[in-house]
């Protein structure tokens, strides 16, 4: 994953290798022949879409200055997402506010870039992806200054609101110019390119504790939001420098496809994961009177998607593709189980263990560095099912680590336990990335991709209210015992729904079930 070397030794065409190998043909609208001949080298292992030597027009054109800036801009949703772990100790002690409270500034992200993340990739499709990433870029930057200078805790939430909704623009965005690219130069995407956004996002993620917990520790919580600010000037002037100019022509030019952003359909969508996120972040004194509402929106939202012929979310494509929906499905608890670990367990070595913000960094160091090295061997897999599986198992097994752990522990058994973690980080990120490019319908790759990041989010703002429920207003060692008991109980369901899911196996697509 790391380069062209890493791509080409990496193994074979197939839709089960990875996201790229079956991405990189579909967003291409070179003729048929061509699409055969980079296939047959792609077996080979010497696709000449792979930037080898004998194809140093693709190399140019996927090079350095065109990455540069888009992989910078794709870390940022990533890296703010975990990177505030390690600092929501010290934001609730400045604000006094506990757990239940400052599970709102990783919701109401999560909240932002589920609903961005689909909507910028349309957006992108419709005025050009180079707009969108300039404006996401200026959007980051506000939210770095408003975060950065909050006098009160709703501010700080507003920033995190608005750091969603910068940050979303980034990855569709990235997805849409190397898109334009490949129809430029009448080549698909090189794995090795796609692969590296992959990593960008997971090792961001993964080191984003550690990093989160430095800033807290030698500058200030206020440092976790002011470091936005040149990240995403350095991405901005990358833009403006180096990517290529947005034509009128840049959308996929399909009536009716994505030239129109269904804004009810969006704002119905917004509207209804709203109630349910204020409904999860206070399930310990249940509103029950939100799900009303909730339902009501839902069931709008179903009926106008049904009726719009360029719906917000394509239900009739979703009803034809069950695997897809099972791969969403696996995707959305894996992810709850994860962030309910990420979180909990930071918040529980600063609280019930007695770390520093920078001494819980260290301790979940390890998981980063086991999580961006199971994405690289996940990356090369060429199955689907053996990764997901191991993912499964690492979840239900590092939860039963959780449950034997206690404030007075040695740090081995901490270390060991976060190592354990992990692996499924990895393995499910890739695993389930490959499952949704083999098993999207070949015209709406893209919009898929978009729907499995929301079901990330979805785990993740479920894993909010849980550890708010769990935890209260301090984190405890029956607190994490209880995480890690939900856990276990989910990493169990998910093993089941893994080795019984059909779309898994060699050759299927998942298409028509």
């Amino acid at each position: 994953m790391n380069g062209p070397s890493a791509a080409g030794r990496g193994g074979t065409p197939e839709a089960a290798t990875g996201a790229a190998a079956v991405a990189a043909p579909r967003d291409t609208d070179e003729p048929a022949a061509t699409g055969t001949a980079n296939a047959r080298g792609a077996g080979t292992g010497i696709s000449t879409a792979t930037g080898s030597g004998a194809d140093t027009g693709s190399g140019r054109a996927f090079g350095a200055r065109l990455m540069a800036p888009l992989l910078l801009g794709s870390v940022l949703n990533p890296v703010n997402s975990t990177m505030i772990a390690t600092a929501l100790v010290a934001i609730g002690r400045d604000f006094h506010v506990g757990a239940a409270d400052t599970a709102w500034l990783i919701s109401a992200m999560y909240l932002a870039s589920a609903v961005g993340q689909p909507s910028m990739g349309r957006l992108a499709d419709r005025v050009g992806p180079r707009r969108v990433f300039v404006a996401g870029s200026l959007t980051v930057c506000a939210a770095g200054v408003i975060g950065t200078l909050a006098p009160t805790f709703a501010v700080l939430i507003v920033s995190r609101i608005v750091l969603g909704i910068g940050t979303a623009a980034a990855y569709p965005a990235a997805m849409a110019v190397l898109r334009a690219e490949s129809r430029r130069t009448g080549r698909p995407t090189p794995r090795y390119v796609l692969g590296r956004l992959s990593l960008a996002a997971l090792g961001s993620a993964a080191v984003g504790p550690t990093l989160g917990g430095l800033l807290a520790a030698t500058a200030g919580w206020r440092a976790v939001f002011a470091v936005n600010v040149p990240l995403a000037l350095l991405a901005l002037l990358g833009a403006l420098a180096w990517l290529p100019a947005d034509r009128k022509d840049a959308g996929p030019g399909r009536a009716g496809s994505s030239g129109s952003l269904d804004p009810l359909g969006i704002a119905l969508f917004a509207a209804a994961l709203t109630c349910a996120m204020v409904f999860l972040l206070r399930l310990e004194d249940p509103r029950w009177l939100l799900l009303a509402p909730a339902g009501v929106l839902a069931g709008v939202l179903v009926w106008w998607q049904l009726r719009h012929p360029a719906p917000f979310i394509d239900l009739r494509m979703l009803a034809r593709h069950g695997a897809l929906v099972r791969t969403y499905l696996r995707q959305g608890l894996a992810y709850l189980v994860i962030y309910c670990v990420l979180y909990g367990f930071s918040q529980w070595l600063e609280q019930a263990y007695g770390a520093s913000s920078f001494q819980a960094g260290l301790i979940l160091l390890p998981m980063s560095l086991a999580a961006a090295v199971c994405s690289i061997v996940g990356a090369r897999t060429k199955g689907i099912r053996a990764p997901l599986t191991l993912a499964a198992v690492c979840l239900a097994l590092g939860s039963g680590v959780f449950l034997l752990l206690h404030g007075s522990g040695p740090l081995i058994a901490l270390l060991c336990a976060g190592a354990l973690f992990g692996i499924p980080q990895g393995l499910a990120s890739t695993g389930n990335q490959a499952a949704v490019y083999a098993q999207a319908p070949a015209d709406g790759v893209g919009a898929a991709a978009g729907l499995q990041r929301t079901a990330q989010y979805l785990g993740a703002i479920t894993a909010s209210g849980l550890i708010g429920l769990l935890y209260g207003q301090r984190a405890t060692d029956s607190g994490l015992h209880e995480i890690a008991l939900i856990g276990i109980v989910l990493g169990l369901l998910l093993l089941l729904l893994t080795l019984a899911d059909r779309g898994l196996r060699p050759g299927a697509t998942g298409a028509g079930e």
